[in-house]
């Protein structure tokens, strides 16, 4: 009863602290906002080639001139890719040099040779992956055609229908738009925050006069500190869940069919970033930690894209560095539940969240019983 009575205590301080309050919501939703909308373009996939202009010189004979001929004519009707003649006096590399042509293609009796531009690296693949198409399409028929010349042209007429473009999408409707990721990752950050809460639950009483009444009191030090723990989990938590509801509704972010399991996650980040705070407030020995921690958090931050996306092939010292971040753990876990429905992602990331809580409640614990006050 002790302890439900000074978790109740302490949500109720926190709660007529309207400023904190208030920049516990208001900045992560306003900073979601900002981000979700100046970095669309990041999160935005889709590639448009438009005007994808090809320069030729074809000085084939027979068949291979006019199966090119078709198929020339049957990927400019399906794609709208428009392949221009090589005129005389021009030179077809200088014009895919000064970037007027994606690519340069010679046609010969001998072969098909392709100059690509490495400024449109895409419509280079695009027309590339065409042409080996075309190519083994045409190999295979003027192998046939020495054993069966009807057969060989049943290959060259398939190859003039081939559809030499498309798009395939792989669950296209479920990729993370920029509102989408900085609605998890802004939520992860604020269930980070609980280590300021945290590092200022001893200290706050010192502050205001109230640990010696505290420790006069006939309450045992155990029910104080869980008490002051439970109530700042609960007030915590309970932030965390409204940038999650104002997202979903208001932002329209996608959190995907398994909401339960995500709060379960966000809870025991909660836990393990309070024990942190009340660590070091205990290791800073009733001296001001707000600081330190303040950094460390934002640190975090920075390390786990709390503020722009660290992709997963980040290698080296940085690539190590962020994976100590809990904030990486927690967007990496919720990302792989809520697009990949991968439930099995939640298990480490809150072992790893609760051993870590373990530890440093055991320690604040300890350093609590050994002195004479809180």
């Amino acid at each position: 009863m002790n302890t439900l009575s000074i978790a109740w205590k302490e949500m109720k301080h926190d709660f007529r602290d309207f400023r904190t309050m208030i920049f516990l919501l208001a900045f992560p939703i306003l900073l979601m906002l900002i981000l979700g909308f100046a970095l669309t373009n990041v999160f935005n996939g889709d590639v448009s080639v438009d005007n994808l202009k090809v320069l030729v010189k074809n000085t084939s004979t027979g068949q291979l001139s006019e199966a090119y001929t078709a198929f020339a004519k049957g990927v400019s009707g399906q794609s709208g890719i428009t392949f221009d003649d090589l005129k005389a006096g021009v030179n077809g590399r200088e014009e895919v040099e000064q970037n007027r042509y994606a690519d340069y293609i010679e046609v010969s009796d001998s072969g098909i040779h392709l100059y690509g531009s490495s400024r449109s690296p895409i419509e280079s693949n695009i027309v590339q992956g065409m042409l080996s198409s075309f190519a083994d399409k045409y190999n295979a028929a003027a192998a046939v055609e020495q054993q069966d010349p009807a057969k060989a042209e049943l290959i060259i007429a398939a190859t003039h229908q081939t559809d030499y473009i498309k798009d395939t999408a792989i669950n296209a409707d479920r990729q993370p738009g920029s509102i989408d990721y900085y609605a998890i990752a802004m939520t992860v950050m604020i269930g980070m925050w609980g280590a300021m809460t945290g590092g200022s639950l001893i200290r706050s009483e010192i502050v205001h006069g109230t640990a010696a009444r505290l420790a006069a009191a006939p309450v045992r030090k155990s029910e104080i500190f869980m008490g002051k723990v439970l109530g700042s989990v609960v007030l915590n938590m309970l932030c965390v869940f409204v940038i999650v509801m104002f997202s979903k509704y208001v932002f329209k972010a996608y959190w995907g069919n398994h909401l339960p399991l995500i709060f379960l996650i966000l809870l025991t980040e909660v836990i393990m970033s309070i024990s942190l705070g009340l660590f070091i407030s205990y290791m800073m020995k009733g001296e001001p930690s707000g600081g330190i921690v303040m950094i460390i958090v934002q640190l975090a931050s920075f390390l786990g894209g709390a503020y722009f996306p660290m992709g997963d092939d980040t290698g080296g010292f940085l690539g190590s560095v962020t994976n100590l971040s809990p904030i990486r753990w927690g967007n990496q876990a919720l990302t792989e539940i809520v697009y990949n429905n991968a439930l099995t992602a939640a298990l480490p990331v809150m072992l790893l969240n609760m051993g870590l809580a373990v530890l440093f409640l055991g320690a604040a614990a300890m350093m609590m019983h050994r002195k004479e006050g809180i």
